[in-house]
């Protein structure tokens, strides 16, 4: 059976690779929701507005918006199905998207209801990379301890069980 740990990345995984699809898809394409998609052409206008620097460096709006995107669902494609080092990968790309995003949030100065989304997101991301790195719990090793040259187990592997009596 799947450890608690394990279950727990692969259920982040997948639910966090199938909104940053569904999210990248709505940036590339009105196909989902024409709303979203023109909401978010609105926004990503707003943000190349408010950093000029980008205008000068060739960004235009379009582009922005469509990198991002295209980002999102390749992330989203490499969370959900692939296995391995590349989740992590796309998970920490992830997460720099959402700081990103939450920077140019704060630049235009949009209401928190706005930018919610991208707090849980970055929060959830954050929570899946740190139990994914984390090293996998190994079962304790039984160690002997030589009392005159007879091998006995340590004293707190021979202890009863906690709310358990030891009857002799």
């Amino acid at each position: 059976m799947a450890s608690p740990r394990t279950i727990t990345i692969v259920a982040l995984s997948v639910a966090l690779g199938l909104f940053f699809v569904f999210m990248g898809t709505i940036k590339l394409t009105p196909r989902l929701s024409r709303d979203a998609y023109n909401e978010m052409k609105r926004a990503y206008k707003s943000y190349v507005r408010a950093l000029p620097m980008l205008k000068k460096m060739g960004v235009s709006s379009i582009l922005l918006r469509k990198s991002i995107g295209a980002l999102e669902v390749a992330c989203g494609i490499v969370m959900t199905l692939v296995p391995g080092r590349p989740k992590d990968v796309a998970n920490f790309l992830l997460l720099l998207l959402v700081l990103a995003v939450l920077f140019f949030h704060q630049l235009v100065g949009d209401p928190l209801k706005r930018y919610a989304h991208a707090l849980v997101f970055g929060i959830l991301l954050t929570c899946r990379l740190l139990i994914a790195r984390q090293p996998e719990e190994q079962p304790p090793e039984k160690r002997i301890m030589s009392v005159n040259g007879d091998e006995q187990p340590l004293i707190h592997e021979t202890a009863p069980e906690k709310g358990k009596v030891k009857v002799s």
